[in-house]
């Protein structure tokens, strides 16, 4: 296994790679490296991802498919019994429409046929980092589920953002802030939300899902 990020990083997306090819995780390493905004442990065997999953559970896992002695969609259904709701990514050197075709109703994110190109990978990642909310810190996901939980009342009850202002005395750039995402609101202004909403603040934190 090779850990080849800083431990200090912050917002990091992180990667666990599955392939009994010793040329393509250096391959991954290398190109992931040069990419940045990546931390990536590396294994060729699935007992040893499953460990380090139980210790630290990655962003994404990046599958083989086709690992001699180890079957990839066994290892696949582990994964998911386990870490129901993970990010696989499928890799491998030979894809099949039956082979995609079973993955995806596994609901594995996406399919990458060796040999795949940088654009192609780079645009893989990207969509699961978007898809997933990935790379981003617990306040940034705090301030975005925040904000748009906040809206969806508000949309809900047919409200502009200054009927909310004058239930709230807060002003109208506070709360689309607040909604935006780009803040926090302070404690008095998350209790005057919460009453114009007739919401307890557990409610509100409750129904995020953080």
């Amino acid at each position: 296994m090779k850990d080849i990020a800083p431990e200090t990083s912050t917002g990091i997306v992180e990667i666990a790679v599955l392939d009994d090819d010793a040329d393509f995780r250096s391959y991954i390493e290398d190109v992931l490296i040069a990419e940045g905004g990546y931390r990536v442990f590396t294994f060729s065997h699935p007992d040893d991802l499953f460990l380090h999953n139980e210790q630290r559970l990655p962003d994404i896992v990046m599958l083989d498919m086709n690992m001699g002695e180890f079957r990839g969609d066994k290892v696949l259904e582990q994964l998911f019994a386990r870490w129901p709701g993970l990010c696989v990514i499928i890799v491998t050197g030979y894809p099949s429409m039956e082979d995609m075709r079973a993955t995806f109703k596994m609901k594995v994110f996406d399919y990458l046929a060796k040999p795949f190109s940088l654009a192609q990978l780079r645009l893989t990642l990207n969509n699961a980092v978007e898809g997933y909310g990935l790379g981003r810190t617990a306040q940034d996901r705090l301030r975005e589920r925040l904000g748009h939980r906040i809206k969806i009342l508000r949309v809900e009850r047919d409200w502009s953002l200054k009927d909310v202002a004058s239930f709230t005395a807060l002003s109208v750039s506070q709360i689309s802030s607040i909604e935006r995402g780009a803040h926090l609101p302070s404690m008095e202004s998350m209790l005057a939300i919460c009453k114009a909403f007739d919401k307890k603040p557990s409610e509100l934190l409750a129904s995020i899902d953080f």
